[in-house]
């Protein structure tokens, strides 16, 4: 289970989940899309990984949304 001092990681992971789902991937399109594995994006989209700035950048560009747009609730 996640702590609540990673309440920013489920935060973004469900912002994550949610941009990803309106914009209709699957998690398998969406992890080629990012060039990553489908279940690292299932851990961040479940607030599991503590997802490095370099892979932040990547989902944001798939998203098609700036960075700072994936910390907004």
């Amino acid at each position: 289970m996640v702590s609540s001092k990673h309440s920013i990681q489920i935060s973004f992971g469900k912002k994550v989940r949610d941009l990803r789902i309106k914009r209709g991937y699957s998690q398998e399109a969406f992890a080629f899309e990012c060039g990553l594995h489908r279940t690292y994006i299932g851990c961040i989209e479940r607030g599991e990984k503590n997802i490095t700035i370099v892979n932040i950048e990547k989902i944001a560009k798939a998203l098609k949304v700036e960075v700072y747009k994936l910390f907004q609730e």
